[in-house]
């Protein structure tokens, strides 16, 4: 749980790859910030390492990777991976969110993502899940 008082949760909602459809990726960020939290959008097309910079740089307790292309199999294990090598997995909440088939969800956990929110999650779920999950900072 978060219980840091100095700052608000930071969250870093980002588009990898050439997956180009961003609407569940504003509507997510719009609600974490009605929520209260700090919101940093990557924009479209991002690589894996253009992730891991920016979350390192905006020092985010939460990292939202938005991926609908297909090809979470790959990029999102170079992200995570990415932030291993960095030092800075440990102090990062990773959720998933879009279409991603079960038996490619318990992959994606198995590497460290929190969890995945498919679509039509409501998004007062993903918030709570965030305030009871992310890392307290110290």
């Amino acid at each position: 749980m978060h219980t840091t008082t100095d700052r608000p949760i930071r969250c870093l909602i980002a588009k990898v790859g050439l997956d180009g459809h961003d609407r569940g990726a504003h509507v997510i960020a719009r609600a974490f910030r009605d929520a209260g939290f700090e919101v940093v959008y990557s924009g479209l097309h991002r690589s894996p390492e253009e992730i891991v910079r920016a979350a390192i740089q905006e020092d985010v307790d939460v990292l939202g990777i938005s991926i609908l292309s297909g090809a979470h199999d790959t990029l999102v294990p170079d992200v995570i991976e990415g932030l291993r090598e960095a030092g800075a997995f440990a102090d990062t909440l990773v959720l998933v969110g879009g279409i991603v088939p079960p038996e490619d969800e318990r992959r994606l956990k198995d590497l460290g993502v929190a969890e995945v929110f498919g679509p039509g999650t409501p998004t007062d779920e993903t918030v709570a899940f965030v305030r009871e999950h992310v890392r307290e900072r110290v």
